[in-house]
């Protein structure tokens, strides 16, 4: 890939100033078990660890859950963070060459606007700073988890199930899996993991985990690879509660395929949603309503209208997302190369201790600047 000149990365960085918030840093190391916790098990293949000390690290795969870290650490409600730097990941394809590559972004947390206002104004940022690179193939990939989550709703899915597959959701083998299940019979948990799981699962978290502990202490094991004793617990809990749970009838197995395959321009695939969820008895126009009020506001912010896609099923590795996501897409790169990615993850600063609110977007600028080969 083609780096950037200056004068691209002094056109992309002047979007980001003109957006707003203060130029920040974050440490290239971070605690390995905390990025496999908050990104999730995709990430995994693709961390550069590093071993020594007391806590396995690794180095930084991007900036967000770094900024979101040194926000709560600062005690601050609300903010807004700029940063430019590199980020490191492994290479995700075959085709792919780079290991560690500039990232200009934003993170905001607590702006106290309208999400749906708020989701628009990053989006039209990342459109408007990937257009700076002077490329002239750009489009707007869009998914919502959250979408995805008021369908089940709407389903009238048990909560358990909904938790089931809103958690899998990031991972596609593992959903369509789920989906799977409709035509089995729910699996047993007769194998040795299974009864283990089920075992710890019917124990209070601190006490499974100290029968954990005490096993590989009689047994001379020693945990490799970030993971410690309450998190395997709590992931093997997470598997019992899933054998435990009633599969998916076939005709919700059936609905929910439908949906995941649904990917058209946004007001059509609203539209398309709408009906499956009447089909199955539910309505969705409590949540589409926010997404019409967030398309105007993109479209108001400068992102043309026929740019847009919105796919139920698009998804992106990073597993802290829990709401709207988006990427800015070369034709000449492909959908495997994002020019601009970014999204809402509400959960993230409330499970690291923080307030709950925060979206944010990145540019890499190598693949924004129109000198760039495919």
């Amino acid at each position: 890939m083609t780096a950037a000149p200056t004068q691209t990365l002094a056109a992309i960085r002047a979007r980001f100033e003109a957006f707003g918030g203060a130029w920040t840093d974050a440490p290239v190391l971070q605690p390995l078990g905390l990025l496999l916790d908050l990104a999730g098990e995709a990430v995994r293949s693709r961390l550069y660890v590093v071993s020594g000390g007391i806590e396995e690290q690794a180095l930084r795969p991007d900036f967000t859950i770094p900024i979101t870290r040194a926000h709560i650490a600062g005690g601050h409600a609300a903010g807004r963070y700029l940063y430019e730097g590199k980020a490191f990941r492994a290479p995700a394809t075959a085709t792919e060459n780079e290991t560690e590559f500039l990232q200009i972004g934003v993170e905001a947390f607590g702006g106290g606007e309208d999400p749906a206002v708020e989701d628009a104004a990053v989006a039209a940022l990342a459109w408007a700073a990937s257009a700076a690179g002077g490329r002239k193939d750009l489009s707007i990939q869009l998914g919502d988890i959250g979408l995805f989550r008021a369908f089940l709703v709407a389903l009238k899915l048990p909560d358990t199930t909904q938790g089931r597959l809103v958690r899998v959701f990031a991972n596609p083998r593992a959903l369509w899996a789920e989906i799977g299940r409709a035509q089995a019979v729910a699996g047993s948990t007769a194998s040795a993991g299974g009864r283990l799981a089920s075992l710890l699962a019917d124990l209070p978290e601190a006490e499974a985990t100290g029968v954990l502990e005490e096993l590989w202490g009689l047994a001379g094991i020693q945990p490799v690879g970030g993971r410690s004793a309450a998190e395997i617990t709590h992931r093997l809990a997470i598997r019992a509660e899933a054998a435990r749970t009633p599969p998916l009838t076939a005709a919700e197995a059936d609905l929910i395929e439908r949906f995941l395959k649904v990917s058209d321009r946004p007001r059509h695939t609203l539209d398309k949603v709408e009906a499956l969820a009447a089909e199955g008895g539910g309505d969705l126009s409590a949540v589409t309503e926010h997404w019409t009020r967030r398309l105007k506001a993109l479209v108001k912010a400068g992102a043309p209208e026929k740019a847009l896609t919105l796919s139920t099923a698009f998804v992106r590795p990073f597993g802290y997302y829990d709401g709207v996501l988006f990427e800015v897409r070369s034709a000449a790169l492909g959908p495997d190369a994002p020019v601009a990615a970014g999204g809402r993850y509400d959960g993230l600063p409330a499970r690291l201790g923080g307030h709950p609110g925060a979206v944010g977007c990145m540019v890499r600028p190598g693949r924004a600047f129109a000198g760039s080969a495919a």
